[in-house]
């Protein structure tokens, strides 16, 4: 088994050679796609052990985060295929200038180095992120949790496969072997090997980088996403929004945890909200609402909690401002959504809530790189430097400055 600092340091070598040229890039994301459907029963065979390691330890919603079968490993392809596609982000000219000494200043995207990513019990990760991370010229370092180390150990074989057969240095995509906290502490603290941490699963995970990482770290999102059902909604649209935001997969991080419902149609809304979801969420409801429904009561910490899961938290709020308000001090600034036909009211909303994504008529779960069209993400950034929202391929680079002069001197 290699260790963490053998890898380390092996990828940052490999992110001081010359990086691959567009073309070259593409037939490799093209190869790393193939290489994954056609060791489809190895992956499969892998996730069945992390399958039967993790049953009656996490979740049913949890355990169907872990799963893979051929549909959801021909979609992590798909994912590759999409990023070859997009335009290269590296060697792009971002600004330039001629200074009236001469001298010629360029802005120029290149890639960030070494990135690390730490995440949970998400194979698809794997692929992405190993994606993202070549196509935007990086080397990726990727740190599964224990719940998912089969998966990707075999998915990142079957990448490393893909590019050895395009004649690209397979250092390029990482796995580390220690699926001990001790791994993640290394990554935390391994200054100048890793130029960039991004910690990607729930809240415990986070606050440990947050706390702990010596490394330059992008905070992605535990995301409590709000519905606010304003006055002048749609009711059948704010029903059929809430049950996709909340029920389509509510293990993720664009689910929706919290509905907020205007106190002019609460009692319109909530009872038919109760018959949508009787037997499939179980609501936790304010005062208010549990006046109106047979909710359960929310306590201190539903309206701060992501869920993940089949429950949500319900509150009657007097307007919009109480909406934005309870918003401000209860989001972790992922996603919200207004729900409302009036257009001052969607403009009032979009202006005040502080979110990476703010909807206006359309479920949370669309924040996803895919579905803005990034290919897929590296994770979605609730802070606010340098990325904020999913991280698609921009967000891989920095920049820098070239200045080409004829003998200036100052």
């Amino acid at each position: 088994m290699k260790t963490t600092l053998e890898i380390l340091q092996t990828a940052k070598r490999t992110a001081g050679l010359a990086a691959p040229g567009t073309e070259q890039k593409n037939r490799a994301l093209l190869a790393m796609a193939d290489a994954l459907t056609a060791e489809t029963d190895d992956i499969l065979k892998a996730n069945a052990v992390d399958m039967q390691h993790a049953a009656g330890r996490i979740s049913p919603v949890m355990l169907d985060r872990l799963r893979l079968d051929e549909s959801r490993i021909a979609s992590m392809a798909e994912g590759i295929r999409s990023v070859a596609a997009l335009d290269d982000p590296t060697g792009r000219v971002l600004q330039e200038v001629e200074r009236p000494n001469g001298l010629r200043i360029q802005k120029i995207s290149v890639p960030i180095g070494v990135v690390a990513i730490i995440y949970e019990s998400r194979p698809n990760v794997t692929s992405d992120a190993a994606a993202l991370a070549f196509k935007s010229g990086n080397v990726c370092v990727l740190r599964s949790g224990k719940d998912a180390f089969f998966s990707a150990s075999a998915i990142v074989k079957a990448l490393r496969k893909g590019l050895a057969a395009a004649g690209i240095n397979e250092n390029y995509v990482n796995l580390i072997e220690d699926t001990t906290r001790q791994s993640a502490t290394d990554l935390m603290t391994a200054q100048g090997l890793v130029d960039l941490l991004i910690p990607r699963g729930g809240k415990g995970l986070i606050r440990a980088c947050v706390e702990n990482a010596k490394v330059p770290i992008i905070e992605t999102g535990t995301g409590i996403c709000h519905i606010y059902v304003d006055k002048a909604a749609d009711l059948d649209m704010a029903l059929n929004i809430v049950d996709n935001a909340k029920t389509s997969r509510p293990s993720v991080c664009n689910a929706a945890e919290v509905c907020l419902v205007h106190r002019e149609v609460a009692s319109a809304f909530l009872p038919r909200l109760w018959e949508r979801f009787r037997d499939r969420v179980e609501l936790r409801g304010d005062a208010a609402v549990c006046e109106m429904i047979p909710a359960k009561a929310a306590d201190g910490e539903d309206f701060d909690t992501e869920f993940l899961d089949y429950i949500m938290a319900v509150a009657v709020v007097e307007d919009i401002d109480g909406a934005i308000a309870h918003i401000a001090a209860h989001s972790t600034h992922h996603s919200e959504s207004i729900v409302t036909n009036d257009p001052a009211a969607a403009e009032r909303f979009t202006a005040l809530v502080d979110s990476a994504a703010v909807y206006v008529n359309a479920s949370t779960r669309f924040t996803d790189g895919g579905e803005f069209g990034l290919g897929c993400e590296m994770g979605i950034s609730t802070q606010k430097l340098h990325a904020r929202g999913p991280m698609g391929l921009q967000e891989l680079n920095t920049y820098r400055y070239v200045i080409t002069g004829n003998g200036q001197i100052r």
